[in-house]
C-alpha cells in the first residue's frame, strides 16, 4: 500500500497516467488500478519513474480486461516498447498480482 504523502510527492507522475490513459481511451477503473500499481511500487531515484508509469498503465489497463498493445502504451508514455515489456510482469509481483500465463 502506499501513503498519502506518495500521491503528493508524485503529483507529476500521476499526471502522466492520466494523459496517458486518456490517450489510449482507458476507463477510470484501468487508470485507477494504473495509479495504485505506479503508487504501492514508485521506484527510487536510480530507477525510471517513466518507465513505471508505463508498465503500471499497461498492467493496469490489462487487470481491468481493457488490454491495449505494448506499442500503443509505450507510444502514449514517451518510452521504447521493450521498456514496457521489460517491467510489466516485475510490476505485478511487486504488488502481489499474478501476471498471465499465455
Amino acid at each position: 500500500m502506499y501513503r498519502a504523502r506518495d500521491h503528493v510527492e508524485n503529483e507529476r507522475w500521476l499526471a502522466d497516467i492520466d494523459d496517458a490513459a486518456e490517450r489510449l481511451g482507458l476507463s477510470g477503473e484501468a487508470k485507477s488500478r494504473a495509479t495504485d500499481l505506479f503508487l504501492s511500487t514508485v521506484p527510487g531515484p536510480d530507477r525510471s519513474k517513466r518507465a513505471t508509469v508505463a508498465a503500471s498503465l499497461y498492467a493496469g489497463a490489462l487487470v481491468a480486461g481493457e488490454g491495449r498493445s505494448q506499442a500503443a502504451v509505450a507510444d502514449a508514455v514517451g518510452v521504447s516498447r521493450l521498456t514496457v515489456q521489460g517491467r510489466w510482469k516485475e510490476l505485478l509481483a511487486a504488488a502481489g498480482l499474478e501476471p498471465p500465463q499465455w
